[in-house]
């Protein structure tokens, strides 16, 4: 497949990045995109909402939206990567597309001396039983979009809230815990060459 072309957006508000990439697959474009983002707070609510916990006493806003999954949280420091890729007449499925995104930070973490794993049954990257990476992709009209938040350097308190993308009691990681050299646009630029690449070999 062709590359996707990437576009950098800097930080955004999420709701209007959610409805943009809406808009952006119902245009029924000829090409592919990946966006490069970050959001301003916001705890965001997927299609899954089993035994959902809402966070209590905070004022950051809740977005309920059409992306799998549970709960999650977005803020500045977290690299948000999101796929507006046409799977119709290519070998895609939104399996191998999480997978593609989880191996981008793996391969990523491996470079810096970082273990990290995927869980087959609870999509996203951990290190030391931590989540750093969370996954969640949506397929409509021949598109699969939504995508990858990866942590950087972000306040993590507000995840304390919540039960993480449903996993009660499920602590969360970020790179600055374990490496401070690498700050977002640095960890999107390698992260994104690794995708691209896995990208090529579907």
């Amino acid at each position: 497949m062709s590359d996707p072309i990437i576009k950098h957006l800097g930080l955004t508000d999420y709701e209007t990045t959610w409805l943009g990439m809406k808009d952006f697959i119902l245009s029924n474009p000829d090409h592919d995109e990946i966006w490069v983002t970050e959001h301003h707070p916001v705890y965001t609510i997927g299609l899954n909402k089993k035994d959902l916990k809402l966070p209590k006493h905070s004022k950051i806003p809740c977005v309920f939206v059409d992306r799998g999954g549970k709960i999650t949280y977005h803020g500045p420091g977290q690299l948000i990567i999101y796929l507006l890729i046409n799977y119709k007449n290519k070998n895609l499925s939104i399996r191998n597309l999480v997978t593609a995104l989880e191996a981008s930070v793996i391969y990523f973490l491996k470079t810096l001396g970082i273990k990290s794993y995927a869980k087959k049954d609870a999509p996203g990257v951990y290190v030391e039983e931590k989540k750093i990476a969370s996954v969640g992709l949506r397929l409509k009209n021949n598109f699969i979009y939504h995508g990858l938040s990866f942590n950087i350097d972000m306040d993590l308190s507000p995840f304390k809230l919540i039960d993480p993308c449903g996993y009660k009691n499920l602590e969360m990681a970020q790179l600055a815990d374990f490496n401070r050299e690498y700050n977002l646009d640095d960890s999107a630029k390698k992260i994104l060459e690794a995708l691209t690449s896995s990208l090529r070999a579907i």
